[in-house]
């Protein structure tokens, strides 16, 4: 007994003596050098097409930052706007162990695209190293490389292949252009920083059947791995033993999952057209409708006039808007542009729509792919 005492106590106290050296070893780090990108670019533009996108684009080899010990870093490959000071990096890549980040056209396309710049246009951008000492600290303190700039043309490539995505089969799914628990030919939610992080709409039908308003999520459109609730109905996944998730009433939903850490959220997003440019102003909305056969929201007939502005919110509320990116956008009648849901943080200010000719105008959003929602207004 007095032997399994001190081997108890041995394993204790050296748990104990690892901590402490662990501690005490983050406590004398302190930066001596920051990370250092050493590798040069084997050009100074570069235009991305449907020809080279699986080709590797660069190899970004960097020295990693010096905290005058020896600790483990985390270092990641940021890219930004250039002129923007990384307001709002995209990560393109981490290498932990590895002093470098190899890259493909593609990769670097799905960046340049979640970004948010034109495809076929040239743009001016910046990649910088970011890294961190590993501690397990929720609030790392960041350090960071100097910029390297270059200017890319981005490629246009089908949206609905440039994110990783998850199902959303369900009972619901039928009725809005799918098919009843079809993980292939159902909702998919996408994953714009291909994070593991999945949002996006589903449409569910009001019915009298409580049994309607059922659902799961699948990925690779099968039904190996397939997740739902926990039974507590407190936004919890589980693998195995799990049961339907479900709301209790109609209408459109923003769905967000982390796959990765097994949660989700459902809320309900029913969206309308408001400004001074409607009918009603800015006192009521304008509500979509939903169409199963084109999978979007459309208001089919509105009279718009061209000295105001509109925008669309949910819920009769501001907490989610569609508007332009940046500034104040004017739509061409037939013409599909990117539009951005504020509540992703993927817009600056409160910028409004407008159009150039008054009259009566159909309205069509498409929000089927979250990295890449669509509107289209057509003059009547």
């Amino acid at each position: 007994m007095k032997n399994i005492f001190k081997i108890l106590f041995a394993t204790i106290l050296g748990v104990f003596l690892s901590s402490c050296d662990r501690d005490d070893t983050l406590a004398v780090a302190e930066l001596k050098s920051n990370p250092d990108i050493i590798s040069s670019l084997s050009a100074t533009s570069y235009v991305i097409n449907d020809t080279n996108l699986s080709n590797t684009f660069e190899t970004i080899v960097f020295k990693k930052a010096n905290f005058g010990v020896n600790v483990e870093t985390e270092n990641q490959l940021e890219l930004a706007l250039a002129g923007t000071s990384f307001a709002k990096p995209i990560n393109l890549g981490v290498a932990t162990s590895d002093n470098y980040v190899k890259l493909t056209y593609q990769e670097l396309n799905n960046a340049l695209i979640n970004l948010g710049l034109v495809p076929n246009t040239p743009a001016d951008v910046e990649v910088r190293v970011k890294s961190n000492i590993k501690s397990g600290n929720t609030n790392p303190t960041y350090v960071y490389s100097s910029p390297i700039s270059f200017k890319v043309t981005p490629f246009k490539a089908n949206p609905d292949d440039l994110f990783k995505k998850i199902n959303v089969p369900g009972a619901y799914a039928g009725a809005a252009g799918y098919e009843n628990w079809s993980p292939a030919n159902s909702p998919d939610l996408y994953s714009p920083k291909n994070d593991d992080v999945y949002k996006g709409f589903i449409y569910i039908t009001s019915s009298s059947n409580p049994d309607d308003y059922q659902y799961k999520f699948t990925i690779k459109q099968d039904w190996a791995n397939d997740k739902g609730d926990d039974n507590t109905f407190t936004g919890k996944l589980v693998q195995d033993g799990e049961v339907n998730c479900k709301v209790t009433t109609g209408g459109a939903y923003y769905v967000k999952v982390d796959w990765a850490a097994n949660t989700y959220s459902t809320n309900l997003a029913n969206f309308g057209m408001i400004g001074d440019a409607t009918p009603t102003g800015w006192n009521s909305d304008t509500d979509f409708v939903y169409d199963p056969t084109t999978k979007t929201y459309v208001i089919n007939s509105i009279a718009l006039s061209n000295s105001g502005v509109f925008k669309f919110r949910a819920n009769d509320a501001w907490d989610m808007k569609f508007q332009p990116g940046s500034a104040d956008q004017t739509l061409v009648s037939g013409k599909e542009v990117q539009t951005f849901l504020s509540s992703e943080g993927t817009v600056s200010g409160d910028p409004s729509y407008k159009v150039a000719e008054a009259g009566n105008y159909k309205v069509e959003l498409d929000l089927h792919n979250s990295g890449y929602y669509k509107l289209t207004l057509t003059k009547l």
